[in-house]
């Protein structure tokens, strides 16, 4: 490996969120600085809310277990007369 060519990494580089949380990880930067992190992010704190005006997922759903209830049909293949 060439010396000199690679930056230098920090083992405990310290992130900063927004919310006030901060933790180490391995980095080139000495200090990252972010506005979201999985102490404030929605999805990981289980406060998502999923918006579905217009019932989207239960046509989806009404959708598809008709489909799997209904029987299927057979296409019925004609015979060729040979001349």
């Amino acid at each position: 490996m060439k010396s000199d060519i690679h930056p230098k990494y920090y083992p405990k580089a310290n992130v900063r969120c927004g919310c006030g949380n901060h933790f180490f990880v391995g980095s080139t930067k000495e200090l990252i600085e972010t506005e979201i992190c999985y102490n404030c992010h929605p999805f990981y704190t289980k406060q998502e809310k999923v918006l579905d005006t217009q019932g989207r997922v239960q046509k989806f759903k009404e959708r598809l277990s008709k489909k799997s209830d209904a029987p299927k049909k057979v296409k019925k293949v004609k015979a060729r007369k040979n001349k």
